[in-house]
């Protein structure tokens, strides 16, 4: 239809712009080599992620022996840092030139090795003892700077492969689903598994900027400057749907956040399973990742909306049942219905985001370059309340009697560790479905927004054809 009307509208310059839609628009596929090279990309950053998450607060107590005072002050301070530079650096993305691998692959390829330094450093226990809390407090912060110089140009990276809804959510699914894959002993361990991961990460990003292309926005023209940086700011922030799936999912992930980071003291203090833990958490991200494929053919079926409900809501029951009856049976049952809560609290948001941006580029077809702002204020509100949220948690810890390097815990820390586990995150999740079900981006919308780009963009083609720009 599109190149019959564009035909008959411009002869045959317009068969041209109608073709030149067709491969650069609507349509425009992705190769499975492409999908599969972002997916690698992004592996790295995921691992990195669950490994801090479901470790780092038990390392900091018991490997590198630092109070539950400073070990909280660790997390929350590098918390909110990285929260603070999600904003930092989208705005410099917003700013920066496109070059002849992009605008945001840049980004990516120079703060990598950098990356690797500070996270290997970040599991690394020094020698002294005094100025420990100085050491985790300093390489937690530029590791959490680091990791947004990368998070955030990649996450942006989803609106430009291809401006096919379809094929970005799958892009999305393939890079989830590749994602979540004595003392002394514990030290070499960390180190060792550290060392792995950063080597990962260098060859990750090498494959990807090898099989991914970043493209140019198609939804402006070429001759469009870019509105100012505080302007575009507040057009985002006064979107309606982005204002609710953020709020949505910033109770969701304080909920996540805090079941990930107190399961492993849960199940060694609390539930006596300290000889299971290990194959626990492994349980919970191989269920994850064979529950990837699953979520994203729900989503596509069902929609968005009530795969989100029905991934995240699934949760409950189940950690609600591991804190009342904690044995080892129980436990794998929770860590597989867990997997699949978390695959789902992963992969929704960002399959969801860009709808966001495709629906806040209907009602602003001339604000081109901003897509980072998006992306870099989900990350900066999400992570200050999961920040605020470990902080707090970690201290609550220590006001109940935290004994560091102990065997065992006094009665009042196991029931606190119940509470974070069980009632606290339940309560988040309930919050966050209730502002969810104001998202307003429905199935027949998000259908009716993909139309009306491609008209969008047809109209876009031809006022960036020669002849329209001569004139």
């Amino acid at each position: 239809v599109l190149v019959r009307r564009l035909a008959r509208n411009g002869g045959s310059l317009g068969l041209i712009m109608a073709c030149s839609v067709m491969e650069r628009g609507g349509i425009q596929k992705l190769s499975i080599c492409s999908k599969l090279c972002f997916a690698i990309g992004g592996a790295p950053k995921e691992v990195a992620a669950s490994a801090t998450a479901f470790f780092l607060q038990i390392y900091l107590l018991d490997v590198a022996q630092i109070n539950p005072f400073q070990a909280s002050m660790v997390l929350f301070i590098g918390k909110v840092w990285g929260a603070v530079n999600d904003p930092v650096v989208g705005f410099f993305i917003t700013k920066s030139r496109w070059t002849k691998i992009g605008r945001l692959m840049p980004w990516m390829l120079g703060c990598t090795p950098f990356l690797v330094v500070s996270y290997v450093c970040l599991w690394f226990v020094p020698p002294f003892i005094s100025g420990r809390f100085v050491w985790y407090l300093g390489f937690y912060c530029l590791y959490q700077t680091l990791i947004t110089c990368f998070h955030v140009p990649y996450s942006a990276l989803t609106m430009f492969l291809s401006t096919d809804q379809k094929e970005r959510d799958s892009a999305t699914a393939y890079s989830e689903g590749c994602s979540r894959s004595k003392r002394r002993l514990f030290k070499e361990l960390y180190m060792i598994a550290a060392g792995v991961i950063g080597g990962v990460f260098l060859i990750c990003t090498f494959v990807m900027f090898l099989g991914v292309k970043e493209r140019d926005d198609l939804y402006a023209p070429k001759t469009e400057k870019q509105i100012p940086f505080r302007q575009a700011f507040v057009l985002v922030m006064r979107h309606g749907p982005y204002f609710t799936l953020t709020a949505a999912f910033l109770f969701i992930t304080v909920a996540v956040q805090l079941i990930q980071s107190n399961f492993v003291l849960f199940c060694t203090y609390a539930a006596d399973l300290k000889d299971h833990f290990q194959n626990i958490v492994l349980t919970i991200l191989v269920s994850a990742v064979v529950s990837i494929p699953l979520w994203q053919w729900f989503l596509e079926r069902f929609g968005k909306k009530t795969a989100a409900f029905c991934g995240i809501t699934w949760i409950m029951p189940f950690t609600m049942m591991l804190v009342f009856i904690p044995n080892v049976v129980v436990a794998y049952v929770v860590a597989v219905s867990s997997g699949l809560s978390v695959a789902a609290s992963l992969l929704l948001p960002w399959s969801m985001l860009p709808d966001v941006v495709d629906d806040f580029r209907l009602a602003n077809p001339y604000c081109k370059g901003h897509e980072a702002i998006f992306y870099s204020f989900y990350v900066f509100f999400t992570k200050f309340a999961a920040g605020i949220s470990l902080g707090v948690s970690t201290l609550c810890l220590e006001f109940a009697g935290y004994d560091t390097g102990a065997c065992k815990q006094p009665e009042p820390v196991v029931y606190t560790l119940k509470l974070l586990m069980g009632a606290t995150p339940v309560a988040f999740i309930i919050v966050g479905l209730l502002i969810l079900l104001l998202y307003p981006i429905s199935e027949d919308v998000r259908r009716r927004n993909k139309l009306c780009l491609e008209e969008l963009r047809s109209r876009m083609c031809h006022m960036n054809s020669p002849n329209v720009l001569l004139a």
